[in-house]
């Protein structure tokens, strides 16, 4: 069953934030809710993106993201990291494990539309 975006975040409001934006903009969705479930989930669910929480529970969105760059099957994955707000250390990490798009929170709904539209190629979508 491939989606368009797999949506990795533990705080619910923001989870749900992030669904109702992207689904808007034309995209089906996915979402799992700490570290240990975004493997299984972009193995099952083939995301054609990745939004991926900087925190979450039981393994940190940089572990995910260096397990995902090692695996073969998932390397060319695109990834959108999502921070908190102020964390430049952080946006260095994630770019040095191969993030390809990078947003703080709290975001823009554009910020995140846009970001997803460029991993995507989607240019032509409306929000």
């Amino acid at each position: 069953m491939a989606i368009d975006i797999l949506i990795a975040e533990d705080e619910p409001s923001i989870l749900e934030s992030l669904d109702f934006i992207l689904r808007r903009a034309g995209w089906t969705i996915g979402s799992v809710t700490d570290g240990e479930a975004v493997i299984d989930g972009v193995r099952r669910l083939q995301p054609r993106v990745l939004v991926l929480d900087v925190m979450l529970p039981k393994r940190s969105g940089f572990d995910v993201l260096k397990t995902i760059r090692a695996n073969a099957d998932t390397r060319l994955l695109p990834v959108l990291i999502l921070t908190a707000k102020g964390q430049q250390q952080d946006r260095r990490i994630a770019e040095e494990l191969g993030a390809n798009e990078f947003v703080t929170k709290p975001y823009a709904n554009a910020d995140v539309v846009g970001a997803v539209r460029r991993l995507l190629g989607d240019h032509g979508r409306a929000a």
